[in-house]
């Protein structure tokens, strides 16, 4: 059997911090150039520097996505910024071109390359070609099913990792290659700017009757004819490893600390059960596949893992998240027969809390006294990141995310 590494994101150092603590063996991020996620949150050479060093105190790994695809005055720069990234010890770098992998293996040969989804690589002879020109992993493309997986591991050689998305949102292009973004707001998904059209709602106009549309629709909520639904596969861990995946990997760079949290804790249980007690008829614990639907989510599905999705792979009457559960507080410390806290919503005396804590089932209980950080009693806890104490014997470790029903 091979024991899968959980992948998480980390699009900001919050967001590290979170898939650090909840129980990733590795973590994907950009740099502030040549990431396929263009927003500010991303790391400056600096915050790369410790990024590297605090993951490897903790024996994570660090993999960098240089995964867009450079034009020539990109290309002309990429070799210096390649050799100072491997001289800060990054553990791999995630690439889609095979220019950007000829660079790589001559400016930074100590650094392993993994190839990205986007290279869409969709067979064994594709996998053995990258291979061969020096990779030492390749990310599915996500079209792929797991039958079609589990052969490119048979045809491939065993030293080559394979990767595969087990959970985020989907793309409705091929493995990411899309031009909507680019054609109808000028941002180009391709070098890390997609404003994601896919997800907006859609109506046929006519030019010469002005202010008239047409709807197009299935119901009185419209159509998202492009909006794909969310992928999760934490009820098939046993498949995914029998295929042989070498690495699960969690989208959602851009998403949030508390998402990357509660997702890759939900995804360590499930993986950690099963390889504890690797049995055909394996089930993940009940309250890992309810922390799926304690984030902000679209709708799920197993995407092309089972074959081709058909009906249920489209969100055709709704293009935003759900969402149930709001974070209020993060736990900074227990002593004294008080939980002590940083406000992150507003909460009441008297709510129903949820304590998300590292590799175990959450905790609920009743915040049935609160005070302010002077000691004073309160009724709610209103101010933006504000301390607060809340009278309890419990004991949960700083960290531990306190959130309640909405």
């Amino acid at each position: 059997m091979i024991i899968p590494e959980l992948l998480s994101p980390a699009g900001d150092r919050e967001r590290l911090e979170a898939a650090l603590m909840f129980g990733a063996d590795a973590v994907y991020l950009g740099g502030d150039t040549f990431s396929m996620r263009a927003a500010p949150q991303n790391f400056d050479f600096e915050g790369l520097t410790e990024a590297v060093k605090l993951c490897h105190e903790r024996g994570v790994k660090v993999y960098l996505a240089c995964n867009t695809l450079p034009r020539n005055g990109e290309a002309d720069v990429l070799p210096s910024y390649l050799e100072r990234w491997q001289d800060i010890g990054v553990d791999a770098f995630i690439v889609a071109d095979i220019g950007v992998l000829s660079l790589c293996k001559k400016h930074a040969p100590k650094i392993p390359v993994h190839i990205s989804t986007q290279a869409g690589i969709v067979n064994y002879v594709t996998a053995n070609e990258f291979y061969n020109m020096g990779a030492s992993r390749v990310v599915m493309a996500r079209e792929l099913s797991l039958s079609e997986i589990a052969e490119i591991r048979a045809k491939t050689p065993k030293e080559l990792e394979i990767e595969c998305f087990v959970h985020g949102a989907m793309c409705v292009s091929f493995s990411g290659r899309c031009l909507l973004s680019n054609y109808l707001v000028d941002r180009d998904a391709n070098r890390g700017e997609c404003a994601q059209p896919c997800r907006w709602e859609y109506a046929l106009m006519e030019v010469k009757r002005d202010g008239m549309y047409f709807p197009i629709d299935d119901s009185k909520e419209g159509t998202y004819i492009l909006n794909s639904k969310d992928m999760c596969m934490i009820e098939h861990i046993p498949e995914l490893v029998n295929a042989g995946i070498s690495s699960f990997k969690i989208e959602g760079r851009a998403k949030s600390a508390y998402y990357a949290a509660v997702i890759t804790n939900a995804y360590r249980a499930a993986i950690d059960g099963y390889i504890k007690n690797p049995v055909p008829e394996y089930k993940t614990p009940q309250w890992a596949i309810d922390e799926c639907y304690k984030i902000s989510y679209r709708e799920y599905c197993t995407g092309f893992y089972f074959g081709h999705p058909n009906e249920n792979a489209q969100i055709s009457l709704e293009g935003g998240y759900k969402r149930h559960y709001d974070v209020v507080a993060a736990v900074k410390e227990c002593k004294d027969g008080y939980i002590i806290a940083e406000q992150r919503n507003k909460f009441y005396k008297g709510d129903e809390l949820d304590a998300l804590m590292p590799g175990c089932k959450p905790m609920t209980f009743t915040a049935v006294e609160l005070f302010d950080a002077d000691g004073n009693e309160i009724d709610a806890v209103p101010h933006p990141m504000m301390t607060l104490k809340i009278k309890s014997d419990l004991n949960f470790p700083k960290g531990t995310l306190l959130r309640k029903e909405k």
